[in-house]
């Protein structure tokens, strides 16, 4: 997911750079969601396992 939070950013800044602005702020909107939902998971994992208290496995 954070693959696809960076492809969209990446495609903001050259659609802003190149005079796109709907496609540019479109994109990074689209980024910024991805980000949070990322981010929520990663805390929501990091909860569950601070509670449950199991390590990952290799």
């Amino acid at each position: 997911m954070l693959g696809w939070i960076v492809t969209f950013l990446v495609v903001a800044i050259i659609a802003g750079l190149l005079g796109f602005g709907g496609i540019a702020g479109t994109a990074a909107g689209i980024a910024k969601i991805l980000f949070f939902i990322f981010m929520a998971l990663f805390l929501i994992s990091g909860i569950f396992r601070l509670l449950t208290g199991k390590t990952p496995s290799v």
